[in-house]
């Protein structure tokens, strides 16, 4: 299953947030190639934006992401499409067409507003591994 995964849920790991465990077994997951991961390439500016902001070294962090994930980038069409969408977040919307794009099948976030039209949004603590078999 292809899976598109929304910053949070890396940082949530990172960071060692509230949410950490559940994001080590997705990340578990897709490291074994149960699922695919999917992430835009914005996902590891704001990674390491975010931990440099909290004194926390992310490059071998970053490398693992981009060692078991695929990381899209946007271009000139998507971008205008994801303006197109009435979203308040222009993050959600990138992420959203590049997930759609790439026939993602689920989008994880801890984000309970995250702007999705027709793809599920599901929080890393509702994913559970047998739904791999979706």
């Amino acid at each position: 299953m292809k899976l598109f995964l929304d910053t949070n849920i890396f940082l949530d790991l990172l960071l060692q947030r509230e949410r950490a465990e559940q994001a080590e077994m997705l990340l578990n997951m897709i490291e074994i190639g149960l699922h695919d991961g999917i992430v835009l390439d914005i996902t590891l500016v704001n990674i390491d934006y975010v931990a440099k902001r909290q004194g926390v070294d992310a490059k071998a962090f970053l490398a693992l992401i981009i060692k078991h994930c695929k990381v899209l980038g946007m271009n000139n069409a998507l971008s205008l499409e994801a303006l197109e969408i009435e979203s308040s977040d222009f993050e959600d919307a990138l992420q959203f067409v590049a997930a759609k794009s790439e026939g993602c099948e689920v989008i994880i976030s801890n984000d309970k507003r995250f702007y999705s039209q027709d793809i599920p949004v599901v929080a890393s603590s509702d994913f559970k591994g047998e739904q791999c078999k979706m």
